[in-house]
């Protein structure tokens, strides 16, 4: 009974480690969203931001064979977009919509074509070096909880041995959490994003909040594009993203524009995708004509929920009142 115990242990340390992993740059960028639209700013350009930062941070890893370097080269060049997606959402009033599907789309054009000059590798970069490789925390720790009967599995594969950027995710959560809930900051950017008029006339800029805002989401989306290319991958592949960006969109609109809600989503795709790599191989039920599961059904699972919940979901949330509007000033 005891090793079957330990074994169901083992299986789900197992699992929620690789959901974890899965889910961390889903809630980085869920997060990053989140402030831009409750700041009344629409952000279809987070899959492009952070395809571009996972560039960025894997070029210049591969060049100086440091991760700090490659983490403040990402974060930079995260925030330039988010500014450059203010410049023309929130200074010129453009279509939020298509300003972000146009980071997007200027993004996966660019890191193709500058990979393949820079490197003539078909647009993929080198291999980033051990060295600027994000390791895991409290590995030894880890293995010696995994020691103890039923539960240690759970928390030593689980909970610990991650590296420092999903446990930043993990507090980035609280921290979103607790500066749009908790703050003064945050009153004002869900005021900004449900009545920016009343805001204007409270004396507070309306413009300088949604940059504020902005900035904040720039940060986290570059930190989901050097977590793609420092920890979870060894180095940059065209498109690697993968429609990561969408997924947290869904993610956000399922969790009401709320980073709890939001991370909570976050992990059902996380956990969708742990359990896809997983279910490679497994044996289809006869009925259905034998054989092994089809890899194209397990690996569209995420992309499923994805239109499961957008379908099913979008209708019922409740977005911010000035989501997607343009602000003019009165005079």
């Amino acid at each position: 009974m005891m090793e079957l115990l330990q074994e169901i242990g083992l299986q789900a340390g197992t699992l929620l480690g690789s959901t974890l992993r899965g889910a961390t740059p889903l809630i980085l960028c869920a997060l990053a969203g989140c402030l831009a639209e409750r700041s009344g700013v629409v952000d279809l350009g987070l899959e492009g931001k952070m395809l571009l930062s996972a560039f960025a941070a894997a070029s210049v890893a591969a060049a100086t064979g440091s991760w700090v370097p490659a983490v403040m080269v990402a974060l930079a060049l995260g925030v330039a977009m988010s500014m450059v997606q203010g410049w023309g959402c929130v200074t010129h009033r453009g279509d939020q919509v298509v300003m972000g599907m146009a980071l997007t789309m200027t993004a996966a054009g660019l890191t193709v074509v500058l990979g393949g000059a820079w490197f003539g590798l078909g647009g993929q970069t080198p291999q980033v070096g051990e060295g600027a490789r994000l390791t895991g925390w409290f590995t030894d720790a880890a293995q010696a909880v995994q020691a103890l009967p039923v539960l240690g599995p759970v928390l030593g594969l689980g909970l610990m041995g991650h590296n420092a950027l999903v446990y930043l995710a993990l507090l980035c959560v609280v921290l979103v959490w607790a500066l749009l809930f908790h703050t003064r900051l945050g009153l004002r950017l869900r005021a900004v994003g449900e009545n920016p008029l009343m805001v204007d006339a409270a004396g507070v800029s309306v413009r300088g909040l949604r940059y504020q805002a902005l900035a904040i989401n720039g940060v986290l989306s570059g930190l989901a594009g050097t977590y793609l290319v420092l920890a979870l991958n060894a180095n940059f592949i065209p498109h690697m993203t993968a429609g990561r960006g969408y997924m947290a969109l869904a993610a956000l609109i399922f969790g009401k524009w709320n980073p709890v809600g939001a991370f909570a989503a976050c992990l059902l795709f996380g956990f969708l995708d742990a359990l896809a790599i997983r279910l490679q191989g497994a044996p289809w039920p006869e009925m259905l004509g034998g054989g092994t599961v089809p890899v194209q059904a397990i690996q569209a699972l995420p992309y499923l929920m994805t239109v499961v919940l957008l379908a099913g979901f979008i209708g019922r949330a409740r977005a911010p009142a000035a989501l997607g509007v343009p602000y003019l000033k009165e005079r």
